[in-house]
């Protein structure tokens, strides 16, 4: 037995509450290595000496290169529990408790007493309903359409397709690219529903200086190139109307450096009382003028724009729970999309957390965070974050053929168990976004690939993101191709049909609490196949991610949901390359 290959972490991922009565543990082993796995749980505050333990058998339900992941998840009358583990390997066997291993437990007795070890055991101190991690139900149930306002539209099935600047009051300026506005989304609201979704995420929207929106200048207005505070109200109460929800950009880490705050700094010098609400000045603070010219003060990635705010001061946190507060209250938003957010402070989001669940206690906080994001999701920051692991993992399946199927069954694996079950459910999973390819263009124009990504983006555990235009097939690798216009004018419906399809599948058939089990993913295969098992009966997905036919088997097929390119013969399916298969299962 491989005992180094052993993990087990008290209150993490590896053991949580689900609700007030059901836990989930997790402990992870060498791959193969072990016969079997059983864990034994008791009250840690019972009144008998020694605490009576009960045995729950655990089951591998994960499994990468290196090593196997059992779980069990189980209803407990107890919310304190001490629980340890057998582990067995053939003829070999062992007990682990307290990150230890012994063939004895910590009870004993001596001279006729009873020496009891409860507080060796692993624990669960207790199960408090203020700390139980979950996401609000309806995010779960969210279908995302994310949009970039001014590439979208500016009427019903129609994109101008040419900017503008208007002159904001103190001189600075406002820019569009493309025409796109708020108006121009709401004419479309239908469109985006009748594909299925039920949720948009708009990129920034506040008054800014460029076109994308990232450089504020008005934390508390929408900018004027993209339409008025009424029309993004009138936006928000035709989304609700239709049962969908909305979920707005913000913008906190940095500001346009024409912000009324970093003027201030620049008029005033060491006087200004805004001095402290920026990263690194130094006096006198100068807008740079040339390109070479580096900036006396700390910037959003290089961008000399975008001055870097302090977002540890307390004015500062201040100043942004207050217009936390203005757009939920005042125009009944859904949720934040949090931009950078691993760069702002923290106590920053706890009390943008506070704001937020007080005015609404299901608004979602949705936080950009490009890597694992395990210390933001504890109950005090963010609700979700953008899952771009989930991007990284497709492309390197579906598009760049750089893993086989059991490679990549090991990656998603480990993606969905980097969290405790209700924040995975909760995760923005997405293939592209305004900072990264077209995922069309990753798969070099191959609708076979792209339609499998998507097929797996719709029914993998998660909340699905769709980027405006993909139904469209818009490409792009450069930010200018990747963000250009809706191409409104391209009436060809192969993928918005294909979308549409997918879409209503992942409603009809399954479910946020839908059991995900990887049932087919062999080394050197590129067929890949799961089942989600919901109360509505199983769901076996079969994708053939390849460019040679593969067989796998199926029994008590009860409904074909969508077929393309499979062959049935008896039990045994032949999936084509790049061919898929939704089967119910009786």
């Amino acid at each position: 037995m491989n005992k180094s290959a052993i993990l087990h972490i008290p209150q993490s991922q590896y053991a949580f509450a689900n609700d007030e009565k059901t836990m989930t543990i997790r402990l992870r082993s060498e791959v193969s290595d072990l016969s079997s796995c059983t864990l034994y749980y008791g009250d840690r505050a019972c009144s008998k000496s020694p605490v009576e333990f009960y045995p729950l058998p655990m089951g591998v339900v994960a499994r990468d290169e290196l090593f196997d992941y059992y779980e069990v998840t189980f209803g407990t009358p107890y919310n304190r529990v001490c629980y340890y583990f057998k582990l067995v390997k053939g003829e070999e066997w062992i007990y682990y408790y307290a990150n230890q291993f012994s063939a004895e437990l910590p009870d004993f007795v001596l001279d006729g007493t009873v020496i009891e070890g409860r507080s060796e055991y692993f624990q669960y101190p207790v199960i408090l309903r203020s700390e139980i991690l979950d996401v609000p139900d309806w995010f779960k149930n969210a279908v995302v359409y994310n949009i970039f306002p001014d590439s979208f539209a500016s009427g019903k099935g129609r994109i101008d397709n040419s900017g503008k600047q208007i002159t904001l009051e103190g001189g600075a300026v406002s820019k569009s690219k493309f025409g796109g506005t708020i108006p121009g989304i709401t004419a479309n609201l239908d469109y985006i529903r009748n594909l299925g979704f039920n949720c948009i995420y708009l990129n920034p929207v506040f008054t800014a200086g460029e076109s994308h929106k990232y450089d504020l200048l008005d934390y508390y207005h929408i900018d004027p190139c993209l339409g008025s505070d009424e029309d993004f109200k009138d936006l928000v109460e035709k989304v609700h109307d239709r049962d969908m929800t909305i979920v707005i950009d913000g913008v906190f880490n940095h500001c346009s450096w024409h912000f009324f705050a970093f003027d201030d700094v620049v008029k005033n010098g060491e006087q200004s009382k805004y001095k402290d609400w920026f990263y690194n000045l130094k006096f006198p603070v100068i807008r740079p003028a040339g390109t070479k010219d580096v900036p006396t003060y700390a910037c959003f990635a290089y961008e000399k724009k975008m001055p870097k705010l302090n977002t540890a001061n307390p004015e500062v946190q201040k100043y942004f729970e207050d217009v936390c507060r203005y757009w939920i209250r005042e125009y009944k938003i859904d949720g934040w999309r949090l931009d950078v957010a691993n760069e702002i402070d923290r106590n920053f989001w706890r009390n943008f957390r506070r704001a937020a669940k007080e005015e609404n206690p299901q608004i979602v906080l949705i936080g950009e965070v490009w890597e694992n994001s395990e210390s933001w999701l504890r109950g005090d920051a963010f609700d979700s974050t953008m899952n771009y692991n989930f991007q990284r993992n497709c492309r390197e399946f579906f598009a760049m053929d750089k893993l086989d199927a059991f490679q990549f069954s090991g990656a998603i694996s480990m993606m969905l168990f980097r969290y405790p079950t209700n924040i995975t459910l909760g995760q923005l999973n997405l293939l592209d976004s305004h900072d990264v390819p077209r995922f069309l263009s990753l798969c070099r124009g191959d609708i076979r690939k792209w339609k499998l990504a998507f097929l797996f983006l719709m029914l993998c555990p998660g909340v699905p993101s769709m980027f405006y235009g993909d139904e469209k097939r818009i490409s792009g690798i450069k930010e200018a191709e990747y963000r250009r216009p809706m191409p409104w004018q391209n009436e060809e419906n192969e993928m918005a049909d294909f979308v549409k399809s997918i879409v209503s599948i992942r409603k009809i058939h399954t479910n946020p609490q839908a059991c995900f089990e990887i049932v087919h993913a062999e080394k050197e295969s590129r067929m890949f196949a799961f089942v989600r098992r919901g109360v509505k009966g199983t769901v076996l997905v079969c994708m053939n991610a390849g460019e040679k036919e593969e067989y796998v088997e199926i029994r008590n097929v009860r409904q074909v949901l969508m077929e393309a390119g499979s062959v049935r013969d008896k039990d045994n399916y032949k999936i084509l390359p790049y061919g898929l298969g939704i089967y119910l299962l009786q």
